[in-house]
């Protein structure tokens, strides 16, 4: 089946019997249903993980931590102490101070990622008998614990993308950057981790070509066409899914699935615009060497307690990347987080508990976020949540995985992901959110992350669980 794709493809059945739906929302539910090839998938999703595991085999990467000394082409400025790259591209480690006039603690100080390129997260789509699928790649990171992951079609900064580093070029790049290349289907600017980096932004795309093109896995064997319900059963699987993929995949129109909903979208758009104008969280850059309570040793730019994060660098030499070889800097947690959805059902209809959550590194200052983000809830209500998440078990626990946060510019980041059910609990502290919480529907949600700069890295992560058909909550 070849796509026209000068215009939208209005399908009037697929393999999971959705007869007389068309459009975009319809396509993506029968990708979703398609999870093997008897419903439509190119492969089975055995044979997407053994791929994986021969690419992470074949491909020969090694990781080693070093001293900052050894760092090539990275150094600390004599005046300000920031980390930089003798190019000026790439990114670069400065201070940041905080202050929040809502909290009683004094402004802290921190260091932080400054990387104002754009960069693109861009998955290639294509109809295989009537099914959507999608370009995913087995890339390496050197932050990621298992190495190899499944990342979009493209992953790269502006720096990698003009080869800056002097390698090889992005392959498929052009899909994504030469216009009428391709349709698309959706494109919006979205935030990254706004406690470790100021204001970054990723144009998130997703891309429909009629091409014929990476059909041979001998010439393409980094690539593979997968359905979404594949992807989601590849994320029920602990860091395989790698973060770029799962915020593009949180991108694309989710169901608006049934009504009524508890608020209307007027009042959800309200509710955040309300948090936004009474947050009163300010953060301003300052010079690296003038940052308080951290100090720089010669393997680590850290907190004498250990707490929270480390600046650390580390050397790679990688098979089947741009560059076969390089230094950089990372950001290294000191533990591993949580990030969680609780969600009830009201009148039948799911609904997520979601925070209007205050990051200093996001260009609005507040974005809706899960439930549950640690290790940083340590304010008010966020304790009572957290403790239920700590202690559900069983049947409430309807998703909990290990997933890999940017393994580009983080060492072993990862998060426990969870959707846990307050279904039947008669508890009005948990049942009664207080005023930086609210109840919406995936689908509000959806329609929230698909206008930018709504929703966070970590709650857009949870949302793809749910568009993936990883678990669904009905």
């Amino acid at each position: 089946m070849r796509l026209d794709s000068s215009r939208p493809q209005d399908t009037e059945a697929g393999p999971d019997g959705l007869e007389g739906l068309g459009g975009l929302e319809a396509r993506i539910a029968r990708s979703v249903a398609a999870t093997d090839p008897a419903t439509g998938a190119r492969s089975t999703t055995a044979e997407i993980v053994a791929w994986l595991t021969e690419r992470r085999r074949d491909h020969g990467t090694r990781i080693r931590r070093i001293p900052f000394a050894e760092l090539d082409g990275w150094s600390f400025q004599d005046d300000t102490g920031n980390l930089v790259h003798r190019s000026g591209r790439f990114f670069t480690v400065e201070g940041l101070r905080v202050h929040d006039a809502d909290r009683a603690r004094a402004p802290w100080q921190q260091p932080v990622m400054m990387q104002p390129e754009v960069g693109v997260l861009g998955l290639l789509a294509r109809e295989f008998e009537g099914v959507l699928h999608f370009l995913a790649q087995a890339k390496m990171e050197p932050g990621n614990r298992d190495l190899l992951q499944l990342s979009p079609t493209v992953q790269a900064t502006r720096s990698n993308y003009q080869r800056v580093h002097g390698g090889s070029g992005v392959r498929f790049l052009e899909f994504f950057t030469d216009p009428g290349r391709a349709r698309t289907l959706t494109d919006t600017l979205q935030s990254e981790h706004g406690e470790w980096f100021l204001y970054k932004s990723n144009r998130n795309i997703v891309v429909e070509t009629a091409e014929e093109v990476a059909e041979d896995p001998a010439a393409e064997p980094d690539f593979r066409w997968l359905t979404l319900g594949q992807i989601g059963e590849l994320l029920r699987l602990d860091n395989v899914v790698n973060m770029d993929t799962r915020t593009v995949l949180a991108c694309l129109p989710t169901p608006a699935g049934p009504r009524p909903a508890r608020h209307t979208d007027a009042e959800v758009s309200s509710w955040l615009g309300a948090a936004r104008a009474r947050s009163r969280l300010r953060a301003e850059p300052v010079p690296l060497a003038r940052v308080r309570g951290w100090l720089r040793d010669e393997q680590a730019v850290r907190r004498p307690d250990d707490r929270h994060f480390r600046v650390v660098a580390v050397a790679v030499e990688a098979d089947g990347r741009e560059v076969g070889s390089w230094t950089q800097p990372l950001f290294e947690p000191c533990g591993p987080g949580v990030s969680a959805f609780l969600f009830r059902h009201f009148d039948g209809v799911p609904h997520l508990l979601v925070h209007a959550r205050a990051e200093a590194g996001l260009s609005r200052t507040v974005e809706v976020g899960p439930t549950v983000c640690s290790p940083s809830d340590d304010r008010g209500h966020h304790a009572a949540y957290a403790e239920f998440v700590r202690a559900a078990e069983g049947s409430r626990v309807r998703y909990a995985t290990v997933l890999s946060e940017e393994g580009g510019r983080f060492l072993y980041a990862e998060n426990r992901c969870l959707l846990v059910s307050l279904d039947g609990v008669d508890d009005s502290d948990l049942l009664s959110p207080p005023p930086d919480y609210l109840w919406i529907t995936p689908g509000q949600l959806g329609a929230l992350t698909g206008r930018g700069h709504q929703v966070t890295v970590q709650a857009r992560t949870l949302l793809a669980v749910l568009n993936s058909g990883a678990v669904r909550l009905s």
